[in-house]
């Protein structure tokens, strides 16, 4: 009698394992640890071959008939439905899917990214791209499906991240190019496909009194010490929020008050002039954390740094809304400010380390405007002391 789905749940395991027949050769085999496994028995050149099918229930009832069915096609064909199999695997691991590429391009140039940027890339496309296509041959993806996955980013709202996954996924098919693995990039064919990202600014307080009542919320706030000092640095550096949470103990040097460190985003050196205000935080902080790596280290390990939310949330508990000030905010409160003090535009820039166009100049910028920069610091330091105090300059 042939097999029943319902007699296969009902097997149960025995002191040995033993086999339900189906019918044409195919049978189930039920062992001591519950597993069951089809097997296909049949004859090749006079000699009795057993095949797995693959285990139940990831292969139903139907699909091992279907799969007996083709074994039996090949034998009478005098084809070795093993041999066969064997061939078609190798074909497979012969083939260069999307991510494999994608790894060995990530391998290659993740030496050129911070630690944080090759983790962060890595982790989004085993999220977001190798799901999708990642077993697809790298050199027949259409870009029919590209835009697909991309799709899946832009409809749930991240049509910020779909743009940035375009963009890898055509750095990961023109290093197949590269190669010669890969006869074209077919994401550039997307190009104006994907809905334009809107770049909103970050929301900081720019009237004097909103700035002052920013300050002291800081002051006054009541969290952890690490992220105190955090709230405190940020206005007084306006460095970008992740450069900040990674600051490292060796980057500082409070004798020279200055911060040096390596800025990823323009690839650049960058100095930070630490005025007064700036050197007592952080010799109020060093105690703490000052032996491990990071100024800002996690609360769960010293070996991480501080959150990427950390700052944000500590706003939003102060009870500053995303729409009043973000951690990015703290810069464009300071670059509005002292642009309307009538400091350097330049040297503005420069400490706000933007990238320069000219990639020669930008090699010996970064310590351009340098003692002007460290007496525009320090001004601004005692600016926000000022209106904390209640004195508007």
């Amino acid at each position: 009698m042939p097999l029943t789905d319902t007699e296969i749940r009902n097997a149960k395991p025995r002191e040995k394992a033993y086999r339900i027949s189906d019918f044409d050769g195919l049978s189930l085999e039920v062992r001591t640890t519950g597993r069951k496994c089809w097997r296909f028995r049949g004859t090749h050149n006079g000699k009795e071959l057993l095949l797995g099918l693959g285990v139940y229930p990831e292969i139903s009832l139907k699909k091992a008939r279907e799969l007996r069915d083709e074994c039996r096609e090949m034998l009478a064909q005098g084809v070795n439905p093993s041999t066969r199999r064997k061939e078609e695997k190798a074909a497979q691991a012969a083939v260069l899917t999307f991510e494999a590429l994608a790894l060995e391009w990530h391998g290659r140039i993740k030496t050129r990214w911070s630690e944080g940027h090759a983790s962060r890339i890595l982790y989004r496309l085993r999220r977001e791209i190798f799901p999708f296509m990642g077993n697809m041959p790298a050199n027949e993806i259409p870009p029919k499906k590209i835009l697909e996955v991309l799709r899946i980013m832009e409809n749930r709202g991240a049509t910020d991240l779909a743009h940035r996954m375009h963009q890898v996924v055509g750095q990961v098919l023109r290093y197949g190019v590269a190669t010669g693995r890969v006869d074209r990039d077919n994401s550039a064919d997307l190009r104006g496909a994907l809905t334009p990202v809107v770049h909103r600014h970050h929301p900081c307080p720019k009237d004097p009194r909103a700035i002052a009542a920013l300050m002291r919320a800081i002051y006054d706030y009541q969290g952890s010490h690490v992220v105190r000092c955090a709230l405190r640095l940020s206005p007084l550096v306006f460095v970008r929020p992740g450069e900040l949470r990674r600051a490292k103990w060796s980057e500082i040097d409070t004798t020279a008050a200055e911060w040096r460190y390596f800025v990823t985003k323009t690839r650049t050196w960058h100095i930070v002039p630490l005025a007064r205000q700036a050197v007592e935080v952080l010799e109020d902080l060093r105690p703490l954390t000052g032996r491990g790596l990071y100024v800002f280290p996690s609360r769960r390990s010293d070996a991480r740094p501080m959150s990427e939310n950390a700052i944000n949330a500590a706003l939003r508990t102060m009870g500053f809304s995303r729409d009043e000030i973000t951690a990015h905010g703290f810069r464009g409160m300071a670059s509005t400010a002292l642009n309307e003090m009538g400091w350097h535009h330049d040297a503005i820039e420069r400490q706000l380390a933007h990238k320069e166009s000219n990639s020669v100049r930008a090699a010996y910028n970064h310590a351009d405007y340098l003692e002007e920069r460290r007496k525009m610091m320090q001004a601004w330091a005692d600016y926000l002391d000022g209106l904390m105090a209640g004195i508007e300059k």
